[in-house]
């Protein structure tokens, strides 16, 4: 069977830019929706025999209806092709309200032709999916805290808990993969962490917040294709070994970090024993380009940080950001306005100030403040800093010091 993958599609992210006045969409939102659009025009065209997208639809829990109309244009498509399409709910579509729908709930409420929305831990035979000849093992966002209250676990020493969790997970997943047809590919599709995967700089990593997957249970040999979702950064993490374990990424950058990173969807030949994995790229995904200058001279500092950034055509419709280290006392030198329409092509520029706080001067061992005069703490004050001039400001100091009162 051939399938499409993908992952973590967060439509509605709209955190940098302007309006587009014809659709009233955020123009971040349509480059999501652009990349979302070329993936549905890949299934389409290729006659996929399945979609699995492995979560995150949104990056809102809780997303405007105009985002929702724009992600049911692209799966009713997919639906009106008769293309069997499995949705698992990311952490992202999932309410931390007991109760509460999940933001891809309409497609199951409503009984789609051909979507099927994955919104607890099941097996599914081909009965189950329009008589495709695949076995699905889904594992979709699991709640730490429900799972716990389901199973009636106590929380006060939490590594046993994860522990639990985990081996129970283990347990679920192994029983299905035991009492699957040995003649019919089998699937696991999870959005959860890989224990050894990496890490795109997108997140922070909450140490004992997620819950993560044995890597041995993703690299179980009975398994002929793992399509995985939550990590943004794409990678195989069972490279160059059987079965292929495959993040494909985001589908355009989140932020800066993933500002390096190319973007992907899966076409994947699965069959039994033997599955071929193409990583097609999404093409025309706006870029993300960071620098970062130390000031160490107060001279021409304008040019200094114009040279810091790309040249025009390499900013133009680009995320741009400079982050600049400075003295503090050096503020007034960074003329923002000019490095701004320096940067005028760019989609959006943000410059990032960091002002440096110079350490205190410390007085040599033995020396008390109150023992030192004026000009003494200035000596010593011009020589930390290294002052340009210092012996002409220390006589004028000194003149001053001098003259007598009126």
């Amino acid at each position: 069977m051939k399938l499409l993958h993908f992952a973590d599609a967060h439509i509605d992210m709209a955190n940098y830019g302007r309006h587009d006045p014809e659709t009233g969409l955020p123009f971040r939102v349509l480059d999501f929706l652009k990349s979302l659009d070329t993936i549905v025009d890949a299934a389409i065209s290729e006659k996929v025999d399945m979609v699995i997208f492995a979560g995150d639809a949104y990056k809102d829990r809780s997303p405007a209806p105009t985002f929702q109309r724009e992600w049911g244009k692209r799966i009713m498509r997919l639906s009106q092709a008769k293309i069997p399409t499995l949705l698992l709910v990311g952490n992202h579509d999932l309410s931390p309200a007991t109760g509460r729908a999940h933001a891809i709930q309409e497609f199951d409420t409503l009984q789609v032709p051909f979507v099927r929305v994955l919104q607890k831990p099941e097996f599914l035979a081909p009965a189950d999916l329009w008589n495709v000849p695949v076995q699905v093992i889904a594992m979709p966002w699991i709640s730490r805290s429900a799972l716990m209250a389901n199973l009636e676990m106590s929380g006060t020493d939490t590594s046993e808990v994860f522990f639990n969790l985990e081996s129970r997970i283990s347990d679920l997943v192994q029983g299905w993969i035991e009492e699957a047809a040995k003649n019919l590919p089998l699937i696991l599709t999870a959005h959860a962490s890989v224990e050894g995967a990496a890490f795109g700089a997108e997140r922070m990593v909450m140490l004992g917040s997620d819950l993560v997957l044995p890597i041995g249970l993703v690299k179980d040999t009975r398994l002929d294709y793992v399509a995985m979702g939550h990590i943004h950064k794409p990678q195989d993490v069972n490279e160059g070994a059987y079965p292929p374990v495959i993040y494909p990424g985001s589908i355009e950058r989140v932020d800066f970090g993933e500002a390096k990173d190319d973007k992907f969807y899966i076409i994947a030949d699965v069959a039994r024993g033997s599955t071929k994995v193409e990583w097609k790229k999404l093409t025309g995904t706006r870029p993300f380009i960071e620098r970062r200058a130390t000031l160490k001279s107060s001279e021409n500092v304008t040019e200094f940080l114009k040279a810091a950034l790309p040249k025009a055509k390499e900013m133009s419709e680009a995320i741009v950001r400079l982050s600049v280290e400075y003295p503090r006392e050096w503020d007034s030198l960074i003329d923002e306005t000019a490095l701004r329409k320096h940067a005028e092509k760019a989609f959006e520029f943000h410059l990032v100030k960091r002002p440096q706080i110079q350490a205190r001067t410390r007085i040599a061992e033995g020396q008390v403040i109150s023992s030192l005069s004026p000009l003494d703490l200035l000596a010593q004050y011009f020589d930390a800093s290294k002052t340009k001039d210092a012996d002409d400001l220390q006589k004028l100091a000194q003149e001053i010091i001098s003259e007598p009162e009126d």
